[in-house]
């Protein structure tokens, strides 16, 4: 019996930015979404304790255009401590924003569109079956519904989402992205969440996501579906 084709949903924006960590200052995106930011986009139209997502593949149906921005941000923040210590202390030193100001490039993306295919696979101690959770996906894409607004990479650039027509076609291209973030494997020492990497390729305008990534970043999940 073969198995059911994956969930999938269709997501676009007017800019995205899928940030390579390995760029501290300078926000440069990775030309294609990745997995992780795919996942995000996912849990924010749906996300149980009972179920976990994995993304199969990434569909590109718009060309790969960049856009850069320059902005002013401030280079420090107000930590929740330190007001603590004016309302015990009476004494305020303020953060004068002006003071702290720095202006950070972006190498975003524009005029993005996907179509996310992806299968939800249940958690240890799960009461009920795939089908209602599937089910209950469906709907809310149907409906345009979310949790959260979901984003194309940072908050500031929203995405919209509707399901997939069944007519989309991916770009004509082929090209090797290089190494790319697919997730967070945590429980590494001192408790730090270390990044994981994997050869990224795009082949016709599709970003196939291994499937054993998900072993190794140490998902305990039953069969998907």
């Amino acid at each position: 019996m073969s198995a059911p084709p994956p969930l999938a949903v269709k997501v676009w924006g007017d800019l995205a930015c899928f940030t390579r960590p390995e760029l501290k200052v300078e926000r440069v995106s990775y030309q294609v979404m990745t997995p992780s930011a795919a996942r995000g986009i996912l849990e924010a139209i749906f996300r149980k304790p009972e179920v976990a997502w994995r993304v199969e593949r990434i569909k590109v149906l718009r060309p790969i255009r960049h856009l850069s921005i320059l902005r002013n941000e401030v280079d420090q923040v107000l930590a929740p401590s330190t007001v603590s210590g004016w309302m015990k202390s009476g004494e305020v030193t303020p953060l004068l924003a002006d003071e702290h100001r720095a202006q950070r490039h972006t190498l975003a993306l524009r005029d993005v569109e996907y179509v996310i295919e992806a299968r939800l696979a249940l958690r240890p101690g799960a009461a009920d079956g795939l089908a209602k959770y599937v089910a209950q996906f469906q709907r809310r894409v149907e409906k345009g519904q979310c949790h959260v607004r979901p984003c194309l990479g940072c908050r500031e650039f929203p995405a919209h989402f509707a399901p997939p027509e069944g007519n989309e076609q991916p770009i004509d291209r082929t090209d090797d992205l290089g190494q790319m973030l697919f997730d967070l494997r945590y429980g590494g020492p001192n408790g730090r969440a270390d990044p994981v990497f994997f050869a990224a390729r795009l082949e016709d305008g599709v970003l196939e996501v291994p499937a054993e990534l998900y072993q190794e970043v140490g998902y305990d999940l039953a069969s998907p579906v």
